[in-house]
């Protein structure tokens, strides 16, 4: 990470030199390569040739073809470039991309800073990759693990990249099922507390003496049951980590006394007057609109801008139904009885009309009981919830251009997707663009094409 570092300081210093840059590309650990405008490889690195090439010359090829295997440029089949954004600004950008490596698929930051020739012009950039651990971080097999392709997942996951190297408080905002305690551990496990605990707490249903005894701990004889001294969960994520699931069900009167803890980093167990002092960092989570329980003096201010410093919002699944063949391959790994079950396309076109108010959680439950009744070894829509054949025998036949390995073409999800975006979106294009990680000229590209198709 340092050379990309100092070289994101002083482009211009380091990057003027002119190009193919040899001694810039050898001393990078990462795989990096220079890319004229046009989008050819110029020069690349050891590092760059072994991921893509297996170590073979690259140079002359086009970078979306020999680290995605498009024909087109990456804005032409609904990616953000990083290239085209770095042409268009002249300064240095980044963006996550999924990239195919001879290992598999690789979610990987983009990193092009514009390189000058000897007249000032911008010519070439120079583009460095890092694997995103958050995206590709193995979790044991049988655990669960971050995956999409999406625009929605990958601009979550851009914010989380950026935030798990720091100390910084977390707010994860999303609907029930969306994942946010398995983001809280990615966060965690990247960090630099990654080797001290990791400690959720579910708020949700817990009584204010509840909530103070499992948090703070308490002494003996502290109230009604208390036959030991306990330690409270603050003390034990010493040096790590604290989750708060559901943030937004604290109790109104120990939301000061979690303030003080946040503030000062201390502490008294029930029942003791010693103060005691911890180290943490905090990622909290909640399913509600924590500013109208503010107006609603439900939740206070001085909190919830204690908590939020750096908010993260979960995209729900019906947002991001493009990922569901990648999600349905994680979660049969997760679920070994469903290792050696097939999944046919009519199942997963099935799937694919449906909005999934639980989310991944609702996906995940829907598999297993599938796997469960599929006797002969492989899933049949008649194993699925009454539900989901309902909104599958409402849907629209699929189109005949549809792969057969896929549920349907992407098109049709993504148009769905905008059309229910459209609906909800209160900003204007701009902000819709830079919200899907779009220019805003593809944005007006792909809104046509859905337009063109109803």
């Amino acid at each position: 990470m340092e050379p990309s570092t100092s070289i994101a300081r002083t482009p211009r210093e380091r990057c003027g030199c002119g190009i193919p840059l040899p001694g810039i590309l050898k001393s990078l650990n990462q795989p990096a390569a220079v890319i004229g405008a046009d989008f050819r490889i110029v020069a690349a690195n050891a590092a760059y040739r072994e991921r893509f090439a297996g170590g073979d010359t690259v140079c002359g090829r086009k970078c979306h073809e020999v680290s995605h295997g498009y024909r087109r440029p990456c804005e032409e089949v609904g990616v953000s470039c990083p290239v085209r954004q770095s042409l268009r600004t002249r300064t240095a950008c980044r963006v996550l991309h999924v990239h195919q490596t001879g290992d598999g698929d690789v979610q990987e930051e983009v990193a092009t800073y514009p390189v000058e020739g000897e007249n000032g012009a911008v010519g070439a950039f120079l583009e460095i990759l890092t694997p995103i651990a958050v995206g590709t971080r193995a979790h044991g097999a049988g655990r669960p693990r971050l995956v999409g392709r999406s625009p929605a997942f990958h601009g979550m996951l851009d914010l989380v990249n950026r935030v798990a190297p720091t100390d910084s408080p977390v707010l994860l905002l999303g609907e029930s099922g969306t994942g946010k305690e398995l983001v809280a551990r990615a966060i965690h496990e990247t960090g630099r507390r990654a080797g001290a605990r990791f400690v959720p707490l579910d708020c949700s249903g817990l009584t204010e003496t509840l909530f103070e005894s499992e948090l703070f701990g308490h002494e003996r004889g502290a109230f009604t049951g208390a036959t030991g001294r306990k330690l409270g969960l603050v003390e034990s994520c010493d040096g790590g980590t604290l989750f708060l699931d559901e943030i937004g069900d604290v109790p109104l009167s120990m939301q000061v006394k979690l303030l003080r803890l946040i503030e000062t980093g201390t502490f008294r167990r029930v029942g003791s007057t010693e103060l005691r002092r911890t180290d943490f960092r905090l990622v909290c989570a909640t399913h509600r609109d924590l500013r109208r329980m503010m107006e609603a003096e439900q939740f206070r201010h001085d909190l919830f801008y204690r908590i939020a410093t750096f908010p993260i919002r979960l995209p729900p699944l019906r947002e991001r139904l493009e990922d569901l063949p990648v999600l349905v391959e994680a979660l049969r790994e997760e679920l070994r009885l469903c290792n050696k079950v097939r999944i046919p396309d009519e199942v997963l076109r099935a799937l694919g009309a449906y909005d999934f108010p639980g989310n991944v959680r609702e996906l995940r439950n829907v598999l297993e009981r599938a796997c469960l009744l599929a006797d002969g070894g492989e899933i049949e829509v008649a194993h699925l919830p009454e539900r989901i054949r309902a909104a599958a025998s409402s849907a629209p036949p699929p189109s005949a251009s549809a792969a057969p390995s896929g549920i349907v073409p992407l098109s049709e999800h993504e148009s769905r997707y905008l059309r229910r975006v459209l609906a909800s979106f209160r900003g204007d294009k701009k902000q819709l663009a830079r919200s899907l990680g779009l220019s805003e000229r593809t944005l007006y590209r792909k809104l046509r094409a859905v337009r063109e198709s109803t």
